[in-house]
This record gives C-alpha cells, structure tokens and sequence, in this order.
C-alpha cells in the first residue's frame, strides 16, 4: 500500500514538474525587481531594499564520553544528540521592521508549554542609529553569548556562565530592548525582560540588563574589544530557582534533542540554594562582568570576569560566585576570526580544498562562597565550593556551511564531588555542524 501510494505521488510530481517544463513563464511582481541569493540558505530581496526574507538554519551534532565527576558513579558515559536543529527565518518589511523566528527543534531552547522558540523578535530600525526590539529573545550579556553558537570557537561556552545562565537567556518570557552604535566603535544596549515565572500574585519575574563595549579596533584581524555588563531580577516570590550549577562543559551530562547521561549525570549545584525556594527566601539576583578580547591576524585571545550574588532575605547569608575564562586561538591556516560591533562572527577558509584549521585552549575557573552551608554532606563540605575546566581542541571549517570539531576537557572541583567521591573528570566531545 505505501509502495502504491509513493508510486501514485511520485507520478503527480513528475507531471506536475512536466507542465511547469511546458508553461513555464517570465516571473513578475509588484513592485520592484527581485534578487535571489542560494548561497547559505535561501534569500529573496527587493532591488529597493524595501522587503526581504532569508530561509536559513543550523544543525548541530554532538557526540560526548566522560568519566569521574561528570557522573555519579564515576563511571564512564556517553551521549549522543543534537545540541541545536534550528529552522531561522527573518527579513524586512518596509524597509525599517525587521523580523526573526528561530525554532529549536531539538528542544534545547524554550519548553513543551511555550514553544521551543530561540528567538521570535520584532525590531524597528527607522530611529538610526537606534534600534527597538520587542519579543522572545536572549538579553545582552557576554561577549561569548553575543557571539552567535555558529561561531562560539569551543563547543559550549565557559563553564561559569552556567551559574547565571538567567543573566542571558530569555527564560521563555518576553521583553524589550534599546540598542544603538556611535560609529564603528561604541555599542550599547539596555533593556527589560518579563520571564516565564510569577509570584503568587501572578506577577511575572522582571530582569533588566544593560551592556556596553568600546572597540577602538574593529576589523577582522585587527581587533581590540572592551566592555562591561550587569543584571538583575527579582528573586522573591515561591518557587524561585536559587541554584548555582554548571555542566563544567559537558553537555551530555543532561540535555535534551537525544540521548544523555540519563540519572547518572551529575550537574552539580555549588551553592545551597533549592530549585523551589520558599517565598520571601531571597531578595534580589545581581550578575556583572567586564570582557576584553585582542585580535591580530590569525591570533585572538579573549576573556570574561563574571560575579552573581544572590541577596538573601529569610536565609541566614547571601550567596556569591564569580570566576572567569581565558581563550586562546590560532588559525594555522591564516585565516583572521570575523568581527563585528560587540560579538566575534564567523571564520571563513580562504582554501576551498583543505578548509581552515583552528586550535584553541580555554581555562575557567570559578567559586562559589555559601555561607548557609554549615554542615558537610558527603557530596559538598563546608566552605567555598570551586572548580576549573581545562578545554584544548581543534576545529576544521570544511567550508562556509560545513564545520567539525573536538575537544577535550578535564575538570577538577574543590570541597564538592560526586557520590563517589571523585573531585576530577575527563571528557571530550566532537561536533559535526551545518549552517545554511
């Protein structure tokens, strides 16, 4: 019966491609001449610019094996997934509305009861050199989040991210923001976001961030990049999640879009914070961070120092963090990262036969101060909780739209361990991307 049906299907198509064969015609439309851009997806424009729209995406997948604290058990694991299947639409209307839709259908992003969207955004750039963006999208903060996942050099950005991921992510609410540019060398943006959590009242969390960054270099290659970030939201109100965690760069510990460690996985929390607080627990939640990056030829170096404190009201004691990365890369091909205000963008191999060749060492380290902590488990002991993660890998960008990549990772932590005991874990994680 399928083989009947397919056959029935597969006779309508050529048919069909027959007698657009046969009719086929001049294209006309109202308005002004069109252009057609197939090089990294789909593009369709107006000559005026007036009105475009981009079919785009990226697919990303992710292989992993890690042993010691990166499971409960210490034993080695695996996971095999997709770490992101977006579809990306955008474009222009009237040449002063921009807009963007990325869907996730790896389920990394969003949720099951507000849609797995990345981003569904409305931007009005008719204000020049200002822009107004309102919708679902991830607030500035971070020069390693402001660089698209396209493009970030290791697989996951640094480890100490994860202890305020609020700080930049979206969190499925919604939210508008003010940025602009002086020129090719000031950027900054502010703006408010109401997240997908309310109080008793049915009042939703509200966050507000600001960034800015001064370039005074800003070509690919030759970049010098300096900037600061804050953020804050409420924390008072039940079910507040007020834990400190972080995957120490190993996804497969626990994602979505595949396989993961499953139960074995072990995400530690490094704080004593619970996933749902008791209302009036904690007052508000504050993150900053300063980022600098150099750049010169095939050489970039960048880095981020990161703080989150987290006030307690009913607690006995606030909780604090902070900790940084510090990244190396070189192209061995020749090839200069790109650059564009605020963010690093892609890397483009210059040999269409041999591709570009990147090597890359990244270092994080971080601690996390507890005070409310007065009694050792036999996972946490009393006292600051810390971690560093070693990251050496390589990536080829076969071509434009085609990148692969490894990495190896260590982790060491100190005064938390996993129910074994173990305070250290290896892992390495390889990814095969396409970008259209």
């Amino acid at each position: 019966m399928i083989r009947k049906h397919f056959a029935g299907f597969a006779a309508s198509a050529l048919a069909l491609a027959v007698s657009a064969q046969a009719y086929a015609g001049t294209v006309t439309t109202d308005g002004a001449d069109l252009v057609i851009k197939t090089k990294g997806g789909l593009e369709v424009a107006t000559t005026d610019k007036e009105f475009s729209f981009k079919l785009g995406g990226r697919l990303q997948a992710d292989y992993s094996t890690f042993d010691g604290v990166y499971t409960d058990n210490g034993d080695a694991a695996d996971a095999a997934y997709f770490r992101r299947a977006f579809l990306e639409i955008g474009g222009v209307v009237y040449q002063n509305w921009k807009y963007q839709i990325n869907y996730d259908f790896a389920h990394n992003a969003g949720s099951e009861d507000d849609g797995y969207f990345d981003e569904a955004s409305i931007a009005y750039t008719g204000w020049n050199p200002v822009q107004i963006k309102v919708g679902r999208f991830d607030p500035d903060f971070g020069l390693e989040k402001a660089t698209s996942s396209k493009w970030v050099t290791a697989q996951e950005r640094n480890a100490v991210y994860e202890l305020m991921d609020w700080a930049n992510s979206h969190g499925n609410g919604m939210g508008v923001q003010l940025s602009g540019a002086i020129g090719d060398s000031l950027y900054a943006s502010a703006g408010v976001t109401a997240k997908d959590a309310n109080d008793e009242d049915g009042k939703s969390t509200k966050q507000f961030n600001m960034r800015g960054v001064f370039a005074p270099m800003h070509e690919s290659g030759n970049v010098l990049h300096i900037g600061a970030n804050w953020a804050q939201r409420d924390a008072d109100m039940e079910g507040f999640d007020a834990r400190f965690r972080s995957r120490l760069g190993m996804r497969g510990i626990s994602t979505e879009g595949g396989n993961d460690a499953g139960d074995n996985g072990n995400r530690m929390n490094f704080g004593s914070g619970s996933s749902s607080s008791a209302d009036s627990d904690w007052d508000t939640d504050t993150a900053w961070g300063l980022e600098a990056a150099w750049a010169t030829g095939p050489f970039s170096l960048q880095g981020e120092y990161l703080k989150r404190t987290l006030e307690a009201d009913n607690q006995a004691e606030d909780i604090e963090a902070d900790g940084f990365y510090v990244q190396a890369a070189y192209t061995l091909t020749g090839e200069a990262r790109g650059y564009k205000l605020g963010k690093f963008d892609s890397l483009k191999p210059q040999n269409k036969q041999i591709g570009a060749w990147e090597v890359f060492y990244r270092y994080d380290s971080f601690e996390v101060d507890d005070g409310n902590i007065v009694a050792a488990t036999a996972t946490r002991d009393v006292g600051d909780a810390e971690a560093k993660v070693h990251n050496l890998g390589v990536n080829w960008y076969v071509n434009d739209a085609v990148k692969l990549s490894g990495v190896y990772v260590k982790a060491k932590t100190d005064s938390i361990y996993n129910a074994n005991g173990d305070d250290d874990g290896d892992g390495m994680v390889f990814r095969a991307q396409y970008v259209f």
